[in-house]
């Protein structure tokens, strides 16, 4: 018998199940993941940037978990000796048409008390030598880390703890057994008397398997980067980011130096046509026929018609994608970048077809879903296994497992 068991062995599970093991140091913890390894698909294909929070609204879980989760990621990596850097990022308008958003989102990292800075078109070149812009935003708290190595030090803890990591182990079925409740998996049934679902880009199908309904589908987008050849990053010294459209729910192709010193482009969007298709040819029929089927897509499509277009044309036009690039380097070539490995972003969409623009923690009977949880999830991660543990009611058997008791 556990006392908690996490579904889905990525950053945020594993964030989570730390935060147990530190507010419950006595409880029987369980983690379970379907692969082989931590940090598989989302956490393990991610840009690797500790963000800042500017982006979001005001008051949200998004602003206030990264912004806070900013200082406690690089806190926790000078602690445990992950390799990071506070390298800082610039976000550019490159023409005038630009300003205005530029400036609001100025406006909108002073409500969330960020430090960002106005700085000039020439104040750009010192940073970022070869960009060209008409003005920019400096935000000096922005990172950049290895997330793999995150969680293998949260893993590292958590059995330092005492908790459990079972790996090839897939949640099938879950069972309501009086108080308690049995998940039934490939590799055996494991009983608990509480359920917390980090299951990522299957939390919704988890979720609905505790009957809980998150009143949102995950629909999973493909991020697809490329890479710039040895010989050409000199061109990026650091973060390089576009002004982004306010009416589209992403950031928009980027440049990012990851910590082993190469230089990633992009990402795109597009509809992945399976959950964990990493390419262009993955396709799984249920993941594509619950997408066709939900009413939430094709309300979000028809809304973002253009620029789903311009998405899928970069998708399969290099020379596209390339073009999206030189807006901020106009140095870049086709032979400058080669492609490299993608990544699936868990979007959760409503009916309605709105994005659930915030982390979604949806709570159930003896559970808690974790069921929107993409970007700045990584950054966020410890605030978001302390929210999660917030968010558990007191039990009288959980006395005797708490920290203090």
């Amino acid at each position: 018998m556990y006392d908690f068991i996490i579904v889905g062995g990525g950053i945020v599970g594993l964030s989570t199940s730390m935060a147990l093991g530190k507010r419950y140091p006595k409880a029987r913890i369980l983690v379970l993941e379907k692969e082989l390894e931590v940090a598989f698909h989302q956490t393990g294909n991610n840009s690797g940037v500790i963000h800042s929070g500017i982006y979001y609204k005001p008051g949200s879980f998004k602003a206030k978990f990264s912004r806070e989760g900013c200082r406690s990621m690089v806190q926790f990596c000078q602690e445990h000796d992950i390799d990071h850097e506070v390298c800082g990022k610039v976000i550019v308008a490159t023409s005038p048409q630009e300003l205005p958003r530029l400036d609001n989102l100025y406006k909108r990292g002073l409500e969330n008390g960020i430090e960002v800075k106005r700085i000039t078109s020439e104040q750009v070149k010192e940073i970022e030598p070869h960009v060209s812009s008409v003005a920019g935003i400096w935000v000096a708290s922005t990172g950049i880390v290895n997330y793999k190595q995150v969680c293998q030090k949260y893993a590292q803890i958590i059995e330092k703890q005492g908790g459990e990591i079972k790996f090839n182990t897939k949640v099938q079925k879950i069972v309501n057994s009086g108080e308690n409740q049995v998940l039934e998996t490939n590799n055996g049934s494991f009983e608990t008397r509480f359920v917390i679902n980090c299951a990522g880009l299957y939390s919704d199908r988890v979720a609905k398997l505790g009957n809980v309904d998150p009143q949102a589908k995950i629909v999973p987008f493909r991020g697809e980067y490329y890479e710039l050849t040895p010989e050409k990053r000199h061109l990026v010294k650091g973060l390089i980011y576009p002004v982004p459209n306010p009416d589209f729910p992403f950031l928009g192709v980027h440049f990012t130096r990851m910590i082993d010193g190469t230089v990633h482009a992009g990402p795109n969007a597009v509809l992945s046509l399976k959950r964990e298709g990493y390419k262009k040819t993955d396709f799984d029929l249920r993941d594509f026929a619950e997408v066709m089927s939900y009413p939430g897509f094709w309300k979000l499509a028809a809304k973002h018609s253009d620029e789903g277009i311009k998405e899928i044309i970069r998708s399969f036009s290099k020379a596209a994608f390339v073009k999206s690039l030189q807006n901020l380097i106009p140095e870049v070539r086709s032979q400058d970048v080669l492609p490299t490995h993608a990544g699936v972003r868990a979007q959760a969409l409503m009916n309605d077809g709105k994005l659930v623009d915030d982390f979604l923690i949806v709570k159930g009977q003896n559970s808690v879903h974790v069921c929107n949880a993409p970007s700045p999830a990584a950054t966020s991660s410890i605030e978001i296994g302390k929210a999660v543990v917030a968010e558990i009611p007191e039990q009288a058997h959980l006395k005797s497992v708490a920290v203090n008791c």
